[in-house]
């Protein structure tokens, strides 16, 4: 069984937030429970299409099951892979949810040693092989990008450079067309946590009349 869900709430969403954690590289963990050897390999998507790809990729066509679970910001698909309804991509999606991790997939692979563990015992070991493969990954912070845009005097342009440098902005575009004479519009994208400095050490350093635009 897969299930899927987005959300429409941007609160929710990594891009509106400081700075989300994720998986750095792929990680994996195996355990043998009851004579069925489960490997769990946890990694690092930013979208459906590197989801599926990692799917693709990792699944092992010759095991029993290959059972998984995805969540980017507020989408999230997880996958029965033919156990039970919600034995093991339910309890995979839940541990991606309790360790605060994001833009991440956990695959399960599971190879049946001949004893059931019941729905229960499912659940237990999907979830716990999970859980344990992305508490031992090692992650990385990522720090959301704002998209900004300023109109600006030509005559300030030099300064207003000096202070995207400063703060290490990246993606940095102008535009003489704007319209309005003796103007350009500077675009750019700033990590959020520095957002609201960059904008006082621009009305400081520059000008307090200077206009900022949210992209």
């Amino acid at each position: 069984m897969v299930t899927a869900s987005s959300s429409s709430s941007s609160s929710s969403d990594p891009n509106t937030q400081g700075a989300f954690s994720t998986i750095e590289g792929r990680h994996t963990c195996e355990k043998e429970i009851k004579k069925s050897k489960f490997i769990a390999i946890a990694g690092h998507v930013s979208d459906q299409l590197q989801a599926e790809s990692f799917l693709s990729e990792v699944s092992d066509p010759r095991a029993t099951h290959n059972c998984w679970a995805y969540k980017v910001g507020d989408q999230y698909r997880c996958n029965d892979d033919g156990e039970p309804s919600s034995t093991a991509g339910k309890p995979i999606y839940s541990a991606i949810l309790s360790s605060g991790l994001d833009r991440v997939i956990v695959v399960v692979t599971r190879y049946f040693g001949g004893i059931k563990l019941g729905t229960g015992g499912l659940v237990r070991a999907y979830g716990g092989i999970a859980m344990e493969c992305l508490r031992n990954a090692p992650t990385r912070l990522v720090k959301s990008k704002v998209p900004m845009g300023i109109e600006v005097p030509f005559d300030l342009i030099g300064a207003l450079y000096h202070q995207l440098q400063t703060f290490k902005v990246e993606d940095i575009k102008q535009d003489y067309d704007t319209g309005k004479a003796g103007a350009a519009m500077v675009t750019f994208k700033v990590d959020f946590d520095r957002m609201r400095s960059l904008e006082e050490a621009i009305k400081t350093n520059c000008s307090r009349d200077i206009a900022f635009f949210k992209r």
